[in-house]
């Protein structure tokens, strides 16, 4: 049962019409940016950035064809609600299992999300996850499935004061699980809920069961190279060129997010514009793995919120952790799932020093938000790597 001392609200907050005029205002006033049109750049695409053809297209879709509040209906169909913790106001699913036929207690399961998005990277999932059995999977594989969108992004409150660490956004976690009556859980993240994630098994391992994760985390080694392996050295060059390829925007969000923020919370065109390269850049088929109106939906509730900059915020904490919270290894049982599209993806040498790790799969699709990319599959993954732990609970 729930902690009777949290008060929690069910949440079906919408935008007023007000609000979804200003933005429509604000997006047919844009002002374009120039197109790189030189013989160093005859067709520029995503090469420098977002393609300015496919933005236009976007733009013109969320103009005149994306319907906002047919969206947020669809997001009003999830168990949604609000509580404190820590003094900050949380917003979170909190999807409860169909009964098993089993009788068997269902599995809390906690799923952190990263950047950019929030608990719209697994909307497509919770029912996977909740009712298995309505979905051509084992019933007996239900959750009850909580996925907390944290402190700065979506429809929590930002801190007022410095933004809140992965460590810390695990320890409010441990408590938002307490307070929904869950002592003790299974977890699972990608990017910064990767993190989130590794944190809940490392400060709290008398409650978290096992966790599952879709990359090992933030490079740190302070030992002598040689002794990684090839695999390993290769993994950390590999990640070096990637930074410098790839990493801008990271350096941004982590030395100076305020001066971005100002542009990307007035601009709704250059919000698109600085969330849209990442879901192509770092999706398993591009841009293509999603629709428009799936793409307007996360951006969007970016721009509601007002979340962009106390999101990027989230960086500059994470690079204050200490190289000691970074090298400690993960000793509670876990699984990684490493999909093909993402992001520069660790070695099973890598994954075995840093973690208890008890399975480690490569599925054939999908990306860094292969839960809302490939859901069907990630679900799969979460079912087959939990189950045994679902038997020692019940046992």
């Amino acid at each position: 049962m729930p902690d009777g001392s949290a008060v929690i609200h069910r949440f079906d907050e919408r935008a007023s019409a007000e609000v979804l005029a200003d933005l429509r205002a604000r997006l047919v006033a844009t002002r374009w940016p120039d197109t790189p049109d030189a013989p160093d750049a005859p067709d520029a695409g995503w090469s420098l950035g977002t393609d300015q053809r496919y933005l236009r297209a976007l733009v013109a879709h969320w103009i005149d064809g994306f319907d906002w509040p047919r969206e947020e209906a669809k997001l009003a169909r999830l168990p949604r609600f609000r509580t404190e913790v820590g003094g900050l106001g949380i917003h979170f699913v909190h999807a409860r299992a169909v009964p098993t036929p089993s009788g068997r207690p269902p599995l809390p399961l906690l799923l952190n999300h990263g950047w950019p998005d929030s608990f719209w990277r697994y909307s497509k999932v919770i029912e996977l996850l909740a009712d298995p059995g309505a979905h051509g999977a084992d019933p007996d594989d239900a959750f009850d499935v909580i996925v907390p969108d944290m402190p700065g992004f979506g429809y929590s409150d930002a801190p007022t004061g410095a933004a809140l660490s992965s460590p810390e956004v695990a320890a409010l976690w441990a408590q938002l699980m307490k307070a929904l009556g869950h002592d003790r859980f299974v977890t699972a993240g990608g990017d910064i809920g990767s993190h989130v994630s590794r944190y809940l098994a490392l400060d709290f391992p008398e409650r978290v069961s096992a966790v599952h994760r879709m990359d090992a985390g933030l490079l740190f080694w302070a030992g002598d190279p040689s002794e990684l392996s090839p695999a390993e050295r290769q993994w950390f060059e590999a990640s070096a060129a990637w930074g410098q390829a790839e990493g801008a925007y990271g350096t941004m969000h982590r030395t100076k997010p305020q001066t971005a923020a100002a542009a990307l919370t007035d601009s709704p065109v250059g919000l698109a514009a600085w969330i849209v390269e990442k879901l192509h850049a770092w999706s398993d088929g591009g841009v293509e793995a999603y629709t428009m109106d799936e793409i307007l939906t996360n951006v969007t509730i970016f721009w509601l919120t007002g979340t962009i900059g106390s999101s990027m915020r989230m960086y500059s904490a994470n690079a204050a952790i200490p190289g000691e919270q970074l090298a400690r290894r993960v000793e509670v049982p876990s699984g990684f799932s490493l999909f093909p599209g993402d992001i520069v993806r660790p070695p099973r040498e890598w994954i075995e020093r840093s973690a208890n790790a008890v399975r480690i799969t490569e599925p054939a699709l999908g990306g860094h938000f292969a839960p809302f990319e490939q859901p069907e599959l990630y679900a799969a993954e979460l079912r087959e790597f939990f189950r045994p732990f679902r038997a020692r609970r019940a046992g």
